[in-house]
Order: C-alpha cells, then sequence, then structure tokens
C-alpha cells in the first residue's frame, strides 16, 4: 500500500511540477533537469512514471483540455437560449482563465500534441467527443434560424478568439479584462456568430 501511494504521489508531484515551469518558462524552455527539480523527484522516479519531458507533457495538456472541456460543457448545457449559451461561455471562457491561470497560458500559447505524439490520441478523442457535444447543442437553434451553420474552426474563432487574444494580453501583464469587457466580448461573439435575416 506504501509504495502504491508513494507512486501516486510521484506522479502528481512531476504533473504539477511540469505545470508550473511549462506555464512560466514554456515547454521548449523548460529541461528535463529542471522539471525533475522543480517535482523533487530522483532520475529513477522521473522514469518510472514518464519516459521524456514531452511524454509529461502529453499528458498534462490532456488532463488541461479534459478540465477545460468539462466546464464549457457544463456551461453551455445550462442555457435552452442561443444567446444566453453563447455569451456565457464566453464569461465561462475568461472566468476558468482567472482561476485556472497556469492551466489556461498552456493551452493558449502551447502546441497541442499530434495524435503520433505522447498525449495526441488521448487530445484527439476528446475533441471529438466534445464537439459533437457542442454540436448537439448547436444544430435546434441552427435549424430554427438563430445560429449559422460554421464549420467547428470557424465556430471556434468566432465564438472565443477575441477572448483568447484578450487572456494573452491579460497573462503577460499588459491589460486585466473587466467586467463590462467581457460582457462585450460575449455580445461580439453572438453577433458574429447568430444568423441575420436577408434583407
Amino acid at each position: 500500500m506504501k509504495s502504491v501511494k508513494n507512486g501516486r504521489d510521484g506522479r502528481t508531484r512531476i504533473i504539477e511540477g511540469a505545470l508550473r515551469r511549462f506555464s512560466q518558462d514554456g515547454v521548449s524552455a523548460t529541461t528535463l533537469a529542471s522539471l525533475r527539480e522543480e517535482s523533487g523527484v530522483s532520475v529513477g522516479s522521473f522514469y518510472h512514471h514518464f519516459a521524456s519531458k514531452e511524454h509529461v507533457f502529453g499528458v498534462l495538456y490532456a488532463e488541461i483540455l479534459a478540465s477545460y472541456q468539462e466546464a464549457f460543457i457544463s456551461e453551455l448545457v445550462k442555457h435552452s437560449e442561443a444567446r444566453d449559451g453563447i455569451e456565457a461561455v464566453v464569461a465561462m471562457h475568461m472566468r476558468w482563465a482567472g482561476e485556472n491561470p497556469e492551466r489556461a497560458r498552456i493551452l493558449v500559447s502551447e502546441r497541442p500534441p499530434r495524435k503520433s505524439e505522447p498525449g495526441g490520441a488521448e487530445v484527439a478523442e476528446a475533441r471529438r467527443t466534445f464537439f459533437r457535444r457542442v454540436s448537439d447543442w448547436w444544430k435546434p437553434h441552427m435549424k430554427n434560424g438563430l445560429l449559422q451553420p460554421v464549420h467547428a474552426t470557424m465556430c471556434y474563432v468566432l465564438w472565443l478568439g477575441p477572448a483568447q487574444e484578450m487572456c494573452r494580453l491579460w497573462f503577460a501583464g499588459a491589460h486585466t479584462p473587466t467586467d463590462e469587457e467581457i460582457k462585450g466580448l460575449g455580445e461580439a461573439a453572438w453577433q458574429s456568430l447568430r444568423q441575420r435575416e436577408e434583407r
């Protein structure tokens, strides 16, 4: 029992240390030695849990993405009205970033692992499930003439692109968004995604 507990603690310490290092220095600038130093584990303990720095990143990225997607869907399905859902998700995005700045920095600034890389298959599957659930909410509003029929990538850009850019400014210390500005981002997302009456 003791060895299982210690093993779990070692893995958790590595992931928590990687979160701090990756969010502060970026993945490319973080060394394996600095990861071990940050987490306080031995070389043997590190390699017992992870094969490489890239392996740690892949696992961490997949965990962060799953946490964000869960918060997104949880907020989205609370809203039966199209405009309410669009605007609420933007507010949730900004709130989640403020409550989880280290995790949000990684999602905003790091390239997701590719399918052939550690964590890539999990990220790809999580995205498929996520987009399907968003689509299930979206399609009735699209059929009712409220939301545009847009590709998933374009949907993301129009819905959360400006909010992501605001997060980048926020994390860089250039600007702290106000409640009024966050509300404005939600309204802008709605205007970008709603169907317009033909003239």
